[in-house]
């Protein structure tokens, strides 16, 4: 079955950084699209960045304004895995952070994918 692994979550102070990281199996991992979300406690979840195939070789990728200019994903399809490499963390970066997979084209609405990882805690603080 397809399984999704979060790892590289911790405790954190404003500025500094952490690369999450997905693996996953049960699956051909270079033809899905990969996206990461966040959670607040009592909050709706956020989309943060998506990767995904637009050709044999080439992959495209798309950020929460949020974010950009701070996280960058990538993904290794040797070793089936998507990172979020987050730089420059503030305090309003603190959320569960989940990985997803999607069949098809990409998107940034969390019920658009198909399988979900069981999240890893960022917290940063002030």
């Amino acid at each position: 079955q397809v399984q999704l692994v979060e790892s590289g979550g911790g405790l954190v102070q404003a500025g500094d950084s952490l690369r999450l990281s997905c693996a996953v199996s049960g699956l051909t991992f270079s033809s899905v699209s990969m996206g990461w979300f966040r959670q607040v406690p009592g909050k709706e979840r956020d989309f943060v960045a998506t990767i995904s195939r637009i050709s044999r070789i080439s992959y495209i990728t798309y950020y929460a304004d949020s974010v950009k200019g701070r996280f960058t994903v990538s993904r290794d399809n040797v070793k089936n895995t998507v990172y979020l490499q987050m730089n420059s963390l503030k305090p309003e970066d603190t959320a569960v952070y989940y990985c997803a997979v999607k069949y098809g084209t990409t998107s940034y609405e969390g019920n658009e994918y198909d399988y979900w990882g069981q999240g890893t805690q960022v917290t940063v603080s002030s």
